[in-house]
This record gives C-alpha cells, sequence and structure tokens, in this order.
C-alpha cells in the first residue's frame, strides 16, 4: 500500500517513529518520508541513523496549525504519533494535554481531510479506556474527533486509530526501572504482586499499525491482543535473566490495563491477534435518544486480568526477546 507513496508521521523522532519507520522501509518501497516533530537534536540523529534521502524533516508542532498543513501537502498516508504521554505531566498541566492530544490531533485531523490524504491512522493508549486520569481523558477525546471526522459525508480519507498498553521498556516504564534497580543492587519495587500488565514489545506495535493500514475501515479502532504477567512474575523474570538475587518489594496498588471496554465489544469483529472497534457507520441522533440495541452486555472488557496470563518462564522468553534487555545482558 505504501510502494511509490509519501507517508508522514508526527512525532517521527520518538522511538515508535524510528520503529515504524525501519518496519516500513523494509516491507515496503515508499516515495517520501516526512517526519514531523518538536525536537530538532532528535531529528538529527534520526538524520544521520537512516541517511536516506526519501526523508523530509519538518520542525513543527502539531499545536501550530499552519504548520500542520505546511507539512502535510501532497501526502498519502498519516500515522498521527505526536502526544503528550506521560500521566504526570498531564495530570499536573491537564490544559497543555488538551491543546496538544486533543486540539493537535484536531489539526492533523483537518490537514489530512484538506490535503486528500488517502488514510490515516491516530495512536491510542489503553489509559483512554474508562479513563481516570488527564492524559487518557485527553486520549479519549482524540478518538472521539477521530470517529467523529470518519462520518463526514464528503470526506475522502479515511479515518481510523488503534490502541494499545505500555510498551516493553519505553520510558518511563517500569522495566528499566527494574534494570536499574538490578544494576544498583537495590529491591524491585512492584505496585502489588497480583497486579497484571500487559506486555507489548515495540515491534508487536508497530504491528497493529501496519494491521490498521492494511484492514482499518473508517471510524475503526484496532487493539492487538497481547499476553499479561503478574508484577511479581515480571520482577522474578528480571531477576532470573540476570541470575541476581535481588529482593521484590511491594510499594502500593495501582489498576490494571484495560484496552476494550464491555460496550466496545459488542460492536468488535474479532480477529485471531487483533480486535477491530467499529466506529459509527452514521449521524443517526435517533440511534443515542429513541432506539436501543437488544443484546447483552459482556460481562467484562478486555483487560491483562483476563488475557492469556504468561509463567515467570514466558515472561522471561519474551523479555530476553527485547533489544535493550540484550543490551542490559552484556
Amino acid at each position: 500500500m505504501l510502494n511509490d507513496k509519501t507517508i508522514m508521521v508526527t512525532g517521527g523522532t520518538g522511538s515508535f517513529g524510528n520503529a515504524f519507520i525501519e518496519a516500513v522501509l523494509k516491507k515496503y518501497a515508499p516515495k517520501k518520508i516526512v517526519i514531523f516533530s518538536r525536537d530538532e537534536k532528535k531529528q538529527h540523529d534520526m538524520r544521520l541513523k537512516f541517511n536516506n534521502s526519501l526523508f523530509r524533516f519538518f520542525i513543527g508542532d502539531v499545536r501550530d496549525r499552519d504548520a500542520v498543513f505546511q507539512a502535510m501537502k501532497e501526502v498519502d498516508y498519516v500515522f498521527h504519533a505526536a502526544a503528550l504521554k506521560q500521566v504526570p505531566s498531564c495530570e499536573f498541566f491537564p490544559i497543555e494535554a488538551v491543546k496538544t492530544n486533543i486540539l493537535g490531533a484536531n489539526n492533523v485531523l483537518d490537514a489530512a481531510e484538506a490535503c486528500g490524504v488517502k488514510k490515516m491512522i491516530v495512536l491510542s493508549t489503553d489509559k483512554a479506556v474508562y479513563p481516570i486520569n488527564a492524559m487518557g481523558m485527553s486520549k479519549a477525546l482524540m478518538e472521539k474527533l477521530m470517529i467523529a471526522r470518519s462520518l463526514a459525508p464528503r470526506s475522502e480519507t479515511v479515518f481510523c486509530g488503534v490502541r494499545y498498553g505500555n510498551v516493553m521498556y519505553s520510558r518511563g516504564s517500569v522495566i528499566p526501572l527494574f534494570v536499574d534497580q538490578i544494576k544498583a543492587g537495590k529491591p524491585l519495587t512492584v505496585t502489588n504482586y497480583q497486579m497484571t500488565r500487559f506486555l507489548l514489545p515495540l515491534a508487536t506495535a508497530v504491528q497493529l499499525v501496519l494491521f490498521a493500514l492494511e484492514k482499518g475501515q473508517s471510524g475503526d479502532i484496532l487493539v492487538k491482543k497481547a499476553p499479561a504477567s503478574t508484577m511479581k512474575d515480571l520482577a522474578q523474570a528480571c531477576v532470573n535473566i540476570f541470575r541476581v538475587k535481588n529482593e521484590i518489594k511491594e510499594v502500593g496498588i495501582r489498576e490494571g490495563e484495560k484496552l476494550v471496554t464491555q460496550e466496545e465489544l459488542i460492536a468488535s469483529e474479532e480477529f485471531p491477534e487483533f480486535y477491530r472497534i467499529k466506529g459509527n457507520r452514521k449521524m443517526d441522533y435517533d440511534e443515542y435518544f429513541t432506539k436501543g440495541h437488544a443484546v447483552n452486555i459482556p460481562k467484562e472488557g478486555y483487560n491483562s486480568a483476563n488475557t492469556e496470563r504468561l509463567t515467570v518462564a514466558g515472561t522471561e522468553k519474551l523479555l530476553l526477546s527485547l533489544p535493550e534487555i540484550q543490551k542490559a545482558l552484556q
């Protein structure tokens, strides 16, 4: 689909952007790759890393409507990864989350439609499911903006999204914390022994976006099924693969991850490795005010407590597949 096409990745200098572009170059032969981000240092590093004439780098912020429109000229496919992703940052400065994750996303949606983009995929998070913090709330509204835009009667752009939990070894996640604690000879601190977490390598997140590129219809949200482990098993697996005897210590409860709500499962299509949450296909207010759906709501959504549960050995195997863990073990 991307052969001889121009693609654009907002927030493209991050971990996802680098991994996604690597995957695209292996599978497709794009005409041009537009990287749109705020960080000139990361753009410089990426320019040196790929050393490829296909790249076009734009310094800009998704909050800047004019910059987004300028960068998106003649683009065929857009992958919207730019966001404020850290929960504390959004919690302490919620208006900044609104400006980037909601208003910024709307700028990208507007530009995609105006510039005749073939398909735009927005990247969302498990925290948008039953959101309890500012980051999750802003991402949930970004999803709603995408779905509403997909209903535009004259739009030729396909708008869809993906949703996934914390990527393993991403910035601020628990695995690099465990590695640092192991190297420092400190106890591994876990929230609660029996709390569960999805285990999603970055390569799997990229696979999900490529699946959405091929299968996503307008208004869809695609979710990758992923295994989970308890926090105790995850910590124990880290201790085992580093062959150390650090203590594992509980520090306090945090909620499990949720990827699909009970209500969304009603309208979902299940694939062997994915869920497709279908968006509304029409702007019909009767669906909300005068009509109902004679179906039973599932008892629970898809979350890290009811997905495939990895053993300690299974968790070790998945951890050892991460390039960051392989490097740390050296």
